[in-house]
């Protein structure tokens, strides 16, 4: 799949998600990239910035959080198209718990780790 049609994926799979999940969002944005430099090139997704837990160090005029989403990574890890949007679908939520949040930990325990 090329980046324009996994980057439309990625779109159709937020606006699924529930509104009170998505309405709390603040000043974070969504991207897409290739691939992670991190751990070989495995990574699903990466929360980079404040949770809103820890919001109280933040400050005016920050850059916006990022919410990133790895194109090859996810494209590797499925066999087809229904798996690949049940998998970016895991991926949005879980990074944006991690906004809200939630560790790893607990994730795991909800099963969106």
């Amino acid at each position: 799949m090329d980046a324009a049609a996994f980057e439309q994926l990625v779109i159709d799979e937020l606006d699924r998600l529930p509104d009170d999940m998505v309405d709390g969002l603040d000043n974070v944005i969504f991207v897409v990239e290739d691939r992670s430099d991190e751990a070989d090139g495995e990574l699903l997704g990466l929360y980079d910035g404040w949770a809103l837990t820890e919001r109280d160090r933040y400050g005016v005029g920050e850059l916006p959080d990022r919410i990133i989403v790895f194109r090859e990574a996810h494209l590797a890890a499925c066999d087809d198209e229904a798996s690949l949007r049940d998998e970016v679908h895991t991926t949005l939520v879980h990074e944006i718990a991690h906004f809200y949040g939630i560790d790893d930990a607990r994730l795991h325990e909800l099963g969106w780790a």
